[in-house]
């Protein structure tokens, strides 16, 4: 639901000083009323301040209030701005009318659902809601039988959404995003049309259709159409750049009648392709509306000049762009660190120490952040921070001993490690198909003080079925077999898992990617035991579960999850080729532009210090060991912009 303040406002007073309030380019935003307006907002260069304060302008220059609408991403945002501007201004601002692109078109079915075949008493379904509906009709079609990879309901609401959102057809979504379910093809259209039919039936929408009925609205309803226009003479869209097509098309048929419309947002910044935003609306948006007045924010008020240096260096290489240099007044400060660690438990290593000597520089551990590419891309990390006591959040991804997925792994070594171990082998049995709890404890009934994984082999070979158990039952003699080393095991597990982790899991081609990520830890570790104990006796994950927001904690997160926020010291780390940017990143051209501008935005979130690190040596389960060149993005720019932290680092 849209956020409104119910207070009427009164006579407009002018008070504020705008030109002193403001910088040159804010002040020209602020003040062009007419027309299409594109504000281009570098990062860090008070894009909020500048639609709070357009805000106050049109109130105080005699804009109705209730002709204002004020476009956002969630309902805080349009929240917070409508306060500021009511502070602002000093006087209550209930006719403006701010909130998300889903929160106004459900506002607007309610009122005119009706023409589109919808009653008053309409349903709209949350995900959960969604997943319930999915899950009973793909028992009534009988798919819940159907042999090979099939969508779980929640990823089956996810394809559903992204048809929607990508603008792309279903074979096209399989054959990009979803591989594993390409012959499932016919089941899943099939079941996409009976949601359809259901939802009509029931007179139900799910939260995608709200942006499709909404559109469906405002085309097919000339006089809808014209009257919402009319009314709101003015529309601002916050983060432009993350629309989907969808919703650049709902702008466009709300402005038709004035095209009085203000965009704000950052080109540099649009990393949620994958969510289904579209670069093409905010790079297109003159084309949609010709006359358009393009503004440039580059001042910066977060980061120092050395840092803004390197920011703008990396996005210079950007194919399409609006050209922007960020400048601020902050001119002194350290030159972004480039650090070339030998190996990954390096990395890690050097981290812990510089964090703690910031912290004894006075730093305070809330206002330090360490941003990876991937989740995994922390789990090193994650077990040197807990060895040095330093408490830690992490956001996006997983932690690293809470996905099952771990955990399947490493109850296969843990069996291996200690044979009596009866939940580690409760979890490998459960993974197998047609073995249930009766089973599992018929097994565990034999574990004695002599038991150890030839007993067990023996055992699994003595029964009639199924028939995995003997599969089992071989991969404990080869893991049991003299001279093995913990890598070599580790690697038989994995090919043993696979086909469980692939009929287990709908999305197992980034698990085993994940999993893979597991050996560059494993290869530092000669002992199973160590490695184990390393692992589980304090998980990673604990002093995430313990400590709270009032805590000081270290922020680990991914750079998706990091943007709009700030630290005074940031740490990227695998800012290695292959890493960042992704290796799957390198196939399209579209995804390694996306990747230039996750590293833009990584760097864009340090205040004062800014550093990249990249281990030397890493490990893939495919060429084995191998050797890592910083990443592209930091390789191409001007080595006097980076202070290296080793002469070695000077040869790139």
């Amino acid at each position: 639901m849209p956020y409104t303040f119910k207070p009427v406002a009164p006579e407009p007073v002018h008070h504020i000083d705008y030109e002193k309030d403001l910088n040159p380019a804010q002040y020209e935003a602020v003040t062009t009323l007419e027309g299409p307006v594109l504000v281009i907002a570098g990062a860090g260069s008070g894009k909020t301040r500048t639609l709070v304060y357009r805000l106050a302008y049109l109130v105080e220059h005699g804009v109705d209030p209730s002709a204002i609408l004020l476009l956002t991403f969630t309902r805080k945002a349009s929240r917070e701005m409508l306060t500021r501007a009511v502070h602002l201004v000093d006087q209550p601002l209930g006719q403006v009318v701010g909130g998300t692109f889903h929160g106004i078109c459900y506002l607007w079915l309610r009122q005119y659902g009706e023409r589109l075949g919808y009653p008053k008493g309409f349903t709209c379904m949350d995900r959960a809601d969604q997943g319930d509906l999915l899950s009973m009709l793909k028992e009534r079609l009988g798919f819940k039988k159907l042999s090979g990879p099939f969508p779980r309901k929640e990823t089956m609401a996810e394809i559903l959404s992204a048809v929607v959102n990508k603008d792309l057809s279903l074979d096209n979504l399989l054959a990009r995003d979803y591989p594993q379910f390409v012959e499932q093809r016919d089941h899943l259209a099939e079941m996409a049309a009976a949601y359809q039919d259901e939802k009509r039936r029931h007179a139900l929408l799910d939260y995608d259709d709200l942006l499709l009925e909404g559109r469906r609205l405002l085309t097919e309803h000339e006089d809808v159409r014209s009257h919402l226009s009319r009314r709101f003479q003015y529309l601002m869209v916050d983060e432009y750049q993350d629309t989907n097509r969808l919703q650049a098309e709902l702008v466009q048929l709300l402005a038709y009648t004035h095209q009085n419309v203000m965009a704000v947002g950052d080109d540099s910044q649009s990393i949620y392709s994958f969510r289904g935003a579209n670069f093409r609306n905010i790079m297109d948006f003159p084309k949609l509306f010709p006359g358009t007045r393009i503004i440039k924010l580059e001042e910066n008020y977060r980061s120092t000049q050395p840092i803004l240096d390197l920011a703008n260096a990396v996005i210079a290489g950007a194919r399409d762009k609006y050209t922007k240099c960020l400048f601020t007044r902050r001119a002194d400060g350290v030159r972004p660190r480039l650090f070339r660690a030998a190996t990954e438990n390096e990395q890690s290593k050097l981290v812990v120490a510089q964090v703690q000597a910031l912290q004894e520089e006075g730093t305070p551990l809330s206002e330090i952040a360490v941003l990876i590419r991937a989740g995994y891309h922390s789990f090193d990390l994650e077990i040197e921070l807990v060895k040095a006591g330093i408490p830690f959040m992490k956001f996006g991804g997983f932690k690293f001993m809470e996905s099952a997925h771990i955990k399947d792994l490493l109850a296969h070594l843990k069996v291996v490690a200690n044979p009596r171990d009866a939940m580690s082998w409760t979890r490998v049995l459960l993974l197998l198909p047609g073995v249930g709890r009766q089973t599992c404890n018929k097994f565990n009934a034999q574990i004695g003080r002599d038991f150890d994984l030839a007993a067990a082999g023996k055992w699994l070979r003595n029964q009639r079925r199924p028939k995995e158990l003997k599969d089992l039952a071989d991969l404990l003699a080869r893991l049991d077999a003299p001279g093995q080393t913990l890598m070599t095991r580790m690697n038989e597990v994995l090919s043993y898992y696979e086909p469980l982790a692939k009929e287990r899991y709908d999305d197992y081609p980034k698990r085993m990617k994940d999993l893979e990520h597991l050996l560059t830890i494993t290869a530092r570790y000669r002992e199973l035991q160590t490695f184990l104990n390393d692992l589980t006796l304090e998980p990673p994950s604990s002093l995430a579960d313990v400590v709270t927001p009032t805590d000081e904690y270290l922020t680990l997160s991914t750079v998706h999850s990091a943007k709009g926020l700030e630290w005074d010291a940031v740490f990227i780390i695998w800012a290695a080729d292959g890493r960042f940017p992704a290796f799957y990143s390198q196939e399209r051209d579209d995804e390694m532009e996306e990747e230039r501008r996750l590293m833009y935005v990584a760097a864009t979130r340090a205040r004062n210090y800014l550093a990249l690190i990249f281990p030397s040596i890493g490990y893939s389960r495919q060429f084995g060991m191998t050797v890592n060149s910083p990443s592209r993005f930091i390789a191409d720019i001007p080595r006097t912009l980076l202070e290296p932290w080793r002469a070695e680092v000077e040869e790139y």
